[in-house]
């Protein structure tokens, strides 16, 4: 378990259960996972963030496939379930969100880009049914907070890469993000909490590009 300087009950809750716990503090979503992997010793790695758990289906098919001695996958895909405003959401992007989260140490690092990371198999993938349960965010505050900081770090790695502003990014991108998320991805099946994630998923875009423009214009003399 690695923990970035916590300051609730995480570490004591793990030492119940393990002493193979690291502190260090956080130097990114991509940065931190890979640190967390060059720790592992065992030859099949199951990577979970704090607020996932595994379904007792995942669970018996983790079991089945580590314990198959001369298994032909490098990895495994999961479909991830997210709870949030009371329900289960189905649609707009959210179900069934695919992550390969099961895989051979020695064939995957994580990579992407802060903070969406993602792992980089080398080797062949496969599907599995059960599902990693995701427990998403408290409320609508929770995920403001969570948009408000991820905004700013997709903002600042623009800026670092270069990346060039456009106002038709800013004026475009977050009203097409919605009509993908609500009408092409069906967000509306999902009822209220449907609407707020497509509404907030556009915010969030909006977002992105607007911190982006203020980053450059505090650089420029």
């Amino acid at each position: 378990m690695v923990d970035s300087l916590s300051s609730d009950k995480t570490v004591a809750i793990c030492q119940e259960y393990t002493n193979m716990i690291f502190q260090r503090p956080w130097p990114g979503h991509i940065e931190q996972k890979n640190f967390a992997l060059e720790q592992a010793t065992q030859p099949w790695v199951l990577c979970l963030d704090a607020d996932e758990r595994l379904s007792p289906l995942a669970t018996e098919e983790v079991i089945r496939e580590v314990s198959h001695q001369s298994n032909p996958y490098d990895g495994f895909f999961f479909p991830r379930h997210s709870y949030y405003l009371g329900r289960w959401i189905n649609h707009g992007g959210w179900y069934p969100d695919y992550k390969l989260r099961l895989f051979k140490r020695e064939k995957a690092r994580w990579g992407g880009k802060n903070p969406h990371d993602k792992i980089i198999l080398e080797g062949k993938s496969q599907h599995l049914k059960g599902e990693i349960l995701h427990l998403v965010y408290k409320d609508l505050s929770d995920q403001l907070k969570t948009v408000d900081t991820f905004s700013s770090i997709t903002a600042q790695g623009w800026l670092k890469e270069g990346k060039k502003f456009t106002f038709f990014a800013l004026l475009f991108h977050p009203p097409i993000k919605f009509f993908e998320t609500y009408i092409l991805r069906r967000g509306f099946l999902d009822g209220i909490p449907g609407l707020i994630i497509s509404l907030v998923s556009s915010f969030y875009c909006f977002l992105k590009y607007a911190k982006f423009w203020e980053l450059k214009k505090q650089r420029e003399p």
